[in-house]
């Protein structure tokens, strides 16, 4: 399995903020969203190939109870079967993030899904090749019904305007069985600026919407960069 970093840090998103963690970044995405925070991962991916028992030693030695099965996107890889089943062996709570378009049957604890919408598409002029890829793979209702029904889980959708909004609205009404506490509305952004800006139309437009805000701490703690 392809391995971009092995950090232990603080979960900066969703139902677990504030959680300290070990996360294992896979390298390596079958999308390419043009805002990627970790193109290492994805545009440009880095790391090394380590067995499952190699990964579960490095996660052993960061020593925290919660480990974030990550990317790019580990969904790509069929060893995160067994890396996850060992690390639930060990008494690991774990968390899989996954952008919910492959699917694997993986034992986690929390399944964190960030469904693509419409914004995530890389311009064509940028690279026609992934805009046609990354456009016709982005949604994959099916695996997002599959996940939902067999973890418990969050969505996490990243906002850049507020017309991004209304399209999670349609795509809620595709999936009524979604339950709306779990749904959150993350800003885009890659500096503490930015998030502030838009968190301040976004965070009411959550309440008046009934659905959940969700911050990204670890750029305000840390800066974007990596090992955080």
């Amino acid at each position: 399995m392809r391995i971009a970093e092995i950090f232990r840090s603080i979960q900066g998103e969703g139902l677990l903020i504030n959680t300290e963690s070990v996360f294992v970044r896979a390298s390596g995405c079958n999308l390419r969203c043009w805002y990627c925070d970790t193109p290492y991962a994805s545009w440009q991916p880095e790391g090394d190939d380590l067995a499952v028992e190699e990964i579960v030693s490095e996660v052993e030695q960061l020593g925290a109870e919660h480990v974030v099965l990550t990317g790019g996107e580990p969904m790509l890889f069929a060893e995160l079967i067994p890396l996850a089943a060992e690390l639930r062996r060990l008494g690991h709570h774990i968390t899989i993030e996954t952008s919910g378009t492959l699917y694997l049957p993986v034992v986690c604890d929390l399944i964190s899904i960030s469904p693509k919408l419409s914004n995530s598409t890389p311009p064509l002029d940028e690279d026609p090749r992934w805009t046609w890829r990354h456009e016709l793979n982005r949604h994959a209702p099916a695996v997002i019904r599959r996940l939902i029904q067999e973890h418990t889980y969050q969505l996490k959708f990243v906002i850049d305007c507020l017309e991004d909004c209304q399209e999670v609205k349609d795509y809620l009404k595709e999936f009524p069985e979604i339950d709306r506490s779990r749904a959150m509305l993350m800003p885009q952004g890659t500096d503490t600026a930015m998030l502030a800006e838009r968190a301040e139309w976004l965070q009411p437009y959550c309440e008046e919407h009934n659905l959940a805000y969700c911050p990204r701490r670890q750029i305000e703690w840390f800066g974007l960069r990596r090992g955080t």
